[in-house]
């Protein structure tokens, strides 16, 4: 199959207007407080459902959206009947802010079941809102089994995120692997689609990691993104370990030298690739990482592509492949035994299956329509790791197994 041409590719980026960014909440979305609140009138202080992110096997990290000067805090409850909070942050303060509050918690137990509650407060404090309580499982990286679900491309196309949220079961985790948006033109976008996608609660039962996608690094407001997305070390490239399954999330960048004039100077991503490359050779060395029997990068530029001819940038060129990225982060990932590198980008499914060159399979998914989209269903234990790809209608494209220290393979 021919690769895209570009022009379609972009056409569609200019088919999205403001009005599939509305980000007003549905009285079911809201806890009986901020119900009460809505009918008046006063504006509610929660903007968004709260969001889950970067879960640890000691926590995660809590990001909700506020329509004025709140502070907040986390409520969580445990099976067993023990309970908590949590609220200052690195500085002692109270997590507190007029358009978003994130509260990291810890201390938790591995491989636990919690249910966890926002609690925002008005800064003068004359108003508290508390938000419906949600599930959440603590990563166990001693666990025989894990779960986990992927998304990518999604590009503000909310009748596919709604049914995305409504397909994907729940999981130990729920990666959105890059393009969440088309560019940051905006400000104003941001939290619509970070926080409330689609107006749907997509944290409810798994829990999120976000990668970085060139589209989420555009714009001028491009800068504001990583105020809103946790994730476990505070940087755009971590690695965790779930179970069997050892990850390593990656930033890929822009498709486009970081020297192109439509960047206007914003971005550095070399620098930041070659930052990846250092980190990635003392954590691939970390013996939960090193140990594993099932080891996969996400990142949302595939690192191979079908036809990887050279790109005439001043036309309408752009990289299918991250070929810098690969040049920075190739060998320390043979080393490591890498056996499958999950991508999206070139919005059609794909699967490259690893060859004497390339000692890993590629699998990339669909892109932002309902027709074209598809979502990642994947499933580790001590016999095998298999992800399956299927489009919005459950028609399975790809299904890819990998044996414990093997190499991937489709059936």
């Amino acid at each position: 199959m021919k690769p895209p041409s570009p022009l379609p590719r972009r056409r569609f980026l200019g088919a999205v207007t403001l009005g599939t960014l509305a980000s007003g909440l549905s009285p079911a979305s809201l806890s009986s407080a901020q119900a009460q609140t809505a009918g008046s009138s006063t504006a509610p202080l929660t903007r968004t459902p709260l969001s889950l992110m970067a879960p640890r096997p000691d926590g995660f990290e809590a990001v909700w959206a506020v329509n004025t000067l709140c502070q907040g805090r986390i409520a969580w409850e445990a099976d067993d009947g023990t309970r908590g909070s949590a609220s200052p942050d690195a500085f002692g303060f109270v997590p507190q802010g007029s358009s978003v509050l994130r509260v990291r918690v810890n201390g938790l137990k591995p491989g636990t079941q919690y249910r966890v509650q926002a609690i925002t407060r008005s800064a003068d404090g004359k108003t508290e809102e508390t938000s419906v309580w949600k599930s959440f499982r603590t990563l166990d990286t001693k666990a025989a089994s894990t779960s986990f679900v992927v998304w990518n491309d999604t590009h503000v196309n909310n009748a596919t995120i709604q049914k995305l949220h409504t397909t994907t079961p729940a999981a130990d985790f729920l990666l959105w692997n890059g393009d969440t948006c088309n560019d940051w033109t905006s400000e104003d976008l941001l939290i619509p689609t970070l926080l409330h996608p689609g107006q749907c609660d997509i944290t409810e039962g798994r829990p999120l990691f976000m990668t970085w996608g060139n589209h989420d690094v555009r714009g001028r407001h491009a800068y504001v993104m990583p105020s809103m997305v946790a994730t476990p070390n505070h940087r755009p490239f971590y690695a965790f370990r779930s179970g069997p399954l050892a990850a390593v999330c990656l930033h890929t960048g822009e498709d486009k030298p970081d020297d192109h004039p439509s960047f206007g100077g914003r971005v550095a991503f070399d620098a930041l690739r070659h930052e990846q490359a250092v980190w990635l050779e003392e954590t691939l060395r970390r013996p939960e990482m090193r140990e594993a029997p099932y080891r996969v990068v996400f990142c949302h530029i595939p690192l191979r592509w079908k036809d990887e001819s050279v790109q005439d940038y001043s036309k309408t060129g752009f990289d299918r492949h991250s070929g810098r990225s690969r040049a920075a982060w190739h060998d320390v990932l043979v080393r490591w035994r890498v056996q499958l590198i999950v991508s999206g980008h070139t919005h059609q499914p794909a699967w490259l299956p690893a060859t004497r060159e390339f000692p890993y399979g590629q699998l990339i998914g669909g892109g932002p329509s309902p027709t074209a989209a598809t979502w990642m269903q994947g499933t580790a234990d001590r016999s095998r790791l298999e992800i399956v790809v299927r489009a919005l209608d459950s028609t399975v494209k790809h299904t890819v197994q990998v044996a414990p220290g093997r190499r991937t393979r489709a059936v």
